[in-house]
């Protein structure tokens, strides 16, 4: 028998994969719409700055979550704050099938950034602690490939069911309940992690605190995060106009692949940060970051596919580099009982990295057009990654020149 309350499992070294499969299902929900959203414009009418405001408003939903009850599933344990968030991603589905106007859009979207909201800190957290004491280092990479690995799952799934199968708007919700439901079964079995862990109803919204340990690595590891978060919101809101509108490109699983590609790369950047450290993959990915948005400039700025293609693949490198490190950073800084919230603030500055920046770029495409108010993005963006990366770089320096860390 497993016994939930101490967290002794009888499932061993496959629970934290459980876990982690059921973070990546919920994530894939966050980002189905993403090769649809032509779809949705040719049958609603809306304009390019309409489908930023959506995407946003799945962003500000994860952040109101993260601010609100990030750190909840430090007292209330991390399995029913999680079946919370796979019911909530069940709800977003199903108001995307009864979709009948942008109102439905909006709550879909609400609704799937509250449940991504619950998942990032808490699902992340719950795969390091579910993981044998062997196989930390492994857990780290595992949580946050099923956290980019289901972002990327997202758009190739419903581009190819948009393109190659029936019904467009209704079958990739369809086959995502279908997930989210083997997902509920699978973490309703897993164990608890958090000891004492108190009934779900006694959860009350907390104002987020960090642990004074984590203090000094948050800012340089929040600001990495944010642009390199930022950079992937571009890729899944306004990617697929350009496509469409600047290079002719219609194929709804070609959208769906490159979007996927980006966060493809975001995971293989992820496996570089055990050789380099996570205080070097940090200020390394920045670099790598930079080199991204120049590929994302060119391809903007000449109206051609290749560096688009080529901008995905490198700055996915560079932001899972930065994130991993980050996560990394942050985890082993946190004391355990507070580790779930010092992994959701986290988070909040990342997602804040896909709403702020992906409307700016939205209200700058009416006055200049997509591809211009993209060059703007991409320069605001690089100034923001070379300056974390410089003074990430001198830090690491500075601290290896005093002697070996911790």
């Amino acid at each position: 028998m497993t016994d939930r309350r101490t967290g002794r499992s009888a499932t061993g070294r496959r629970a934290y994969l459980g876990a982690a499969a059921a973070f990546a299902v919920c994530m894939a929900g966050t980002t189905l719409p993403t090769p649809l959203y032509g779809l949705y414009q040719e049958e609603i009418g809306f304009s390019e700055l309409m489908v930023t405001v959506v995407f946003a408003v799945y962003a500000f939903g994860v952040i109101g979550v993260l601010l609100l009850v990030g750190n909840v599933s430090d007292s209330v344990g991390r399995r029913p704050v999680l079946l919370c968030g796979l019911a909530l991603a069940a709800a977003s589905a199903a108001a995307f099938l009864a979709e009948q106007g942008l109102p439905l859009l909006c709550l879909g979207r609400l609704l799937s950034g509250l449940s991504a909201g619950l998942f990032t800190g808490t699902a992340t957290a719950y795969v390091l602690e579910l993981a044998p004491p062997g196989r930390r280092a492994r857990a780290g990479f595992v949580a946050t490939a099923a956290n980019m690995g289901g972002l990327g799952c997202g758009p190739l799934l419903s581009g190819f069911l948009a393109e190659y199968a029936p019904r467009p708007l209704v079958l990739p919700f369809v086959v995502h309940l279908v997930l989210l439901a083997a997902s509920f079964a699978v973490t309703w079995f897993l164990p608890e992690t958090v000891p004492g862990a108190r009934p779900l109803r006694t959860a009350r919204p907390q104002r987020p605190r960090l642990a004074p340990e984590v203090r000094g690595v948050f800012v340089p590891a929040g600001v990495a995060a944010f642009t390199g978060f930022a950079l992937l919101g571009v890729f899944t809101s306004v990617s697929p106009a350009f496509l469409a509108e600047d290079l002719g490109i219609h194929n709804h699983a070609a959208v769906g692949l490159i979007v996927f590609a980006a966060f493809f790369a975001s995971t293989l950047g992820q496996l570089l940060v055990p050789r380099l450290g996570t205080a070097r993959a940090v200020p390394l990915g920045c670099l790598v970051l930079i080199a991204g948005l120049a590929l994302l400039a060119v391809s903007l700025a000449w109206t051609t596919l290749p560096p688009l293609v080529l901008s995905a693949l490198v700055g996915g490198a560079g932001q899972g580099m930065g994130l991993r490190g980050a996560v990394g950073e942050i985890a082993a800084a946190a004391p355990a009982e507070h580790r779930g919230g010092a992994l959701s603030a986290l988070f909040v500055v990342a997602y804040f990295g896909i709403s702020i920046p992906v409307i700016g770029v939205g209200l700058l495409s009416e006055p200049l057009g997509l591809a211009d108010a993209g060059l703007v993005f991409t320069a605001c963006m690089a100034v923001l990654a070379a300056a974390s990366g410089a003074y990430l770089l001198h830090r690491t320096r500075v601290a290896e020149a005093a002697g070996p860390s911790r």
